[in-house]
C-alpha cells in the first residue's frame, strides 16, 4: 500500500522473518543477505525515526539588498519622466526601453567627471533629445493665473449671499412700484 505505515515498525529484517514464519516466503526464496544478517546483526536496530523540527527555532537569515547605482537613475526618471506614451515591447529581443538608454547615456556621461549629479540628470536628457529621443515631463500641466476661469474661485456661501441679496433686491422693487 502508498501510504502504509508498516515500513516505519520493525525493520526490514523482522518483515522478512515474520513472512517466513508465516509461510509467505519460502526458505528456498529467502534473500542473500537474510543469513549474514542473522549470523551478525546490528548492534543496534536500524529504526524508522522521525526527526524532529521546530519550525519557530530557525533563524531566518538577513538577505542583503540589492542595489546599484543605476536603480537611483532609474528611479529619478520614472518620477521625472514616467513611463512614457507606449508600453515595454518586450517581445522584440533587441528593445531597448527609454529608460535604459538614459541610463546608458548617463553612465557614460557620469564618466567624464564634469559635472555633478543634478547637472549630469539635466544634460542627460539634453543629449537624448539630440539623437532624436523625446522626453516628456511628468505632472499636472501648468496652468497660468490669468486664464483660470473666475467663476471656478468662487465659494458656495459667497453665491447664496450673493443670490439672497438679489431676491431681497427685487422684492423692494416689487413694492416701491405697488
Amino acid at each position: 500500500m502508498a501510504g502504509s505505515r508498516l515500513e516505519r515498525f520493525g525493520t526490514v529484517f523482522t518483515r522478512v522473518r515474520d513472512l517466513m514464519r508465516a509461510g509467505v516466503i519460502k526458505p528456498s526464496e529467502k534473500p542473500i543477505w537474510y543469513d549474514v544478517y542473522e549470523a551478525f546483526p546490528p548492534k543496534r536496530d536500524p529504526l524508522y525515526v522521525k526527526p524532529h523540527t521546530r519550525p519557530c527555532t530557525k533563524k531566518q537569515e538577513a538577505v542583503p539588498e540589492i542595489f546599484y547605482r543605476e536603480d537611483e537613475v532609474r528611479a529619478k526618471f520614472y518620477v521625472q519622466y514616467g513611463t512614457g506614451p507606449r508600453p515595454l515591447d518586450l517581445s522584440r529581443t533587441k528593445f531597448v526601453s527609454t529608460c535604459q538608454r538614459f541610463v546608458d547615456k548617463y553612465t557614460e556621461l557620469r564618466s567624464y567627471n564634469v559635472l555633478e549629479e543634478p547637472a549630469l540628470f539635466e544634460e542627460t536628457g539634453k543629449a537624448l533629445l539630440t539623437e532624436g529621443i523625446v522626453l516628456r515631463r511628468r505632472g499636472p500641466l501648468p496652468v497660468s493665473a490669468g486664464s483660470r476661469d473666475p467663476v471656478l474661485e468662487l465659494k458656495l456661501t459667497d453665491m447664496l449671499a450673493e443670490q439672497q441679496s438679489v431676491s431681497a433686491d427685487s422684492e423692494e422693487t416689487t413694492e416701491t412700484s405697488a
